[in-house]
């Protein structure tokens, strides 16, 4: 069976992105004890990192780049804040570098990274942690099924077997 909507597929990857001198710098990876598995087409994963896996099979072996616009965008530079740093009296002052929990008056919930800590404030990018990187994935397909009705309903994969999640 071939890889394509509504089904859900079990793989391997190695990603990487570059660094300012074009080196590739190792980011992350999954294996077969540990394989990322997802349901395809339903707009989990990046559309564009879908598109490459199209039509593979089981054994099959890739490798692709995805631009920044591709992958999680390019830097957006209206994305950075400053936060007061009274909002960390509770919890102490973050370290530069540090990811930090926020959320919205909405009460949607995000990630950001501090740049700087100054007296009054604390600076923090709100950028994807990838954005304005390029992709680089290799791997492997490990498996691929049809998706069951429960997974269809629900919208995701319930693990390799369809058995787990819930």
């Amino acid at each position: 069976m071939s890889i394509k909507p509504n089904t859900v597929v079990s793989l391997t990857y190695e990603l990487h992105t570059t660094n300012e001198e074009g080196q590739q710098v190792f980011v992350e990876k999954t294996d077969k004890e540990n394989p990322l598995v997802f349901l395809y087409g339903t707009g989990m994963m990046l559309p564009k990192f879908e598109e490459h896996l199209a039509g593979l099979k089981v054994g099959d072996s890739y490798g692709f780049e995805l631009s920044a616009a591709d992958g999680y965008g390019e830097i957006d530079p209206g994305a950075f804040a400053d936060l007061p740093v009274d909002m960390f009296k509770e919890a102490g002052l973050p370290a530069v570098g540090d990811v930090i929990p926020l959320q919205d008056n909405q009460g949607n919930h995000f990630r950001a990274g501090v740049t700087a800590i100054h007296e009054d404030v604390v600076n923090v990018d709100l950028n994807h942690p990838m954005a304005g990187k390029d992709l680089i994935f290799a791997g492997e397909i490990l498996a691929v099924r049809e998706a069951t009705q429960e997974e269809l309903a629900h919208g995701h994969a319930h693990g390799a077997d369809g058995h787990s999640g819930h």
